[in-house]
């Protein structure tokens, strides 16, 4: 496995859940940080954390549904760090109605933040990926291949990550730069909590993981030799329910 340390990372949704462990994952692995956030504060946090490992991180306050927020924030990390290796797209937000419930503006939220968000973080940062040899990871979910009620936003959302991720990935081999789309089961996050706010039943946490294991194994998808490529992997707890 190829070492890390000395690496640059840029993470999305890096404030919170899988985005915050994958940084700290990074951090342990030597890697330096871009510490992305719409939630500042919890990037700051982020970062604070990170540095204990002796790697320098930097946070950004950024919606990443936003061309120009995002091309800013691109554009501040690579001049504040020098450089870019790995994209993590990590941020994401969820609407749990039935479709005769879910506004049009939630739709559009939704799609704006989980798709159109990694779609304009890879296209600012491909161009600095392109000359070091560079990695983008799409975080979809299992939402992306299976389906339940009440969440057609984010399958719409999930699906089209993976599909964007294929295609990117096929487009940037010309380029030596590297896609995975990394599909988590169920986590011990707080992802879970408005179910509480909405009366929507929490799942069994012995179906749950822990988003350490799902950010190492993104850490270790990085690390592979050059000559091979981890295109899609799914994580999940060994008893997450299955197709229904």
């Amino acid at each position: 496995m190829n070492d890390l340390r000395g690496r640059i990372a840029l993470v999305t949704g890096a404030g919170s859940g899988l985005g915050e462990a994958t940084s700290y994952a990074f951090a342990r692995a030597g890697v330096s940080l871009a510490c992305v956030d719409i939630n500042r504060e919890a990037a700051d946090r982020t970062v604070r954390r990170a540095e204990e490992c002796g790697v320098r991180a930097i946070a950004y306050e950024c919606d990443v549904s936003d061309a120009s927020e995002v091309a800013r924030v691109v554009a501040s990390a690579l001049e504040d760090l020098g450089g870019l290796d790995v994209l993590v797209n990590c941020a994401a937000i969820d609407f749990t109605y039935p479709v005769e419930e879910l506004t049009v503006e939630q739709w559009d939220r939704e799609i704006a933040v989980n798709l159109r968000g990694p779609f304009l973080m890879a296209k600012a940062a491909l161009p600095a990926l392109k000359q070091r040899g560079g990695h983008i990871v799409n975080i979809s979910s299992t939402a992306g291949v299976r389906a339940w009620s009440d969440a057609s936003a984010y399958h719409a959302s999930k699906w089209g990550l993976i599909g964007f991720g294929r295609g990117l990935g096929v487009e940037c081999r010309r380029h030596n730069v590297r896609v995975t789309t990394v599909i988590p089961g169920g986590m011990r996050t707080h992802f879970f909590d408005r179910f509480v706010e909405q009366g929507i039943p929490l799942p069994d946490e012995r179906d749950l993981q822990e988003p350490t294991s799902v950010a190492e194994m993104i850490v270790c998808a990085v690390s592979m030799p050059a000559d091979s490529v981890v295109q899609e992997l799914v994580i999940t707890s060994p008893s997450e329910p299955s197709w229904p």
